[in-house]
């Protein structure tokens, strides 16, 4: 599944209210906690596909690049 539409940058942002939400915790509710977790591994989950697309996204620029280089080149 093409994760595109994940925002990398909303991701961090909910992992540090997640974050947050365990600094600011007394006593730690355990069924709560669970749920933050869940939710943390999805997002980390989520981020990690998306930043791999970014990479492959990087390296197809980068041999179009190299090729169009090539061509130019053979042309001179």
């Amino acid at each position: 599944m093409p994760s595109k539409n994940i925002n990398l940058s909303e991701n961090l942002s909910k992992l540090s209210e997640i974050a947050d939400w365990f600094d600011t915790q007394d006593e730690v509710d355990v069924e709560e906690g669970l749920t933050k977790v869940k939710e943390a591994a999805g997002l980390i989950k989520q981020s990690r596909a998306r930043l791999q697309e970014i990479e492959n996204e990087f390296e197809e620029i980068k041999r179009d690049i190299e090729t169009e280089a090539e061509e130019d080149d053979e042309i001179e």
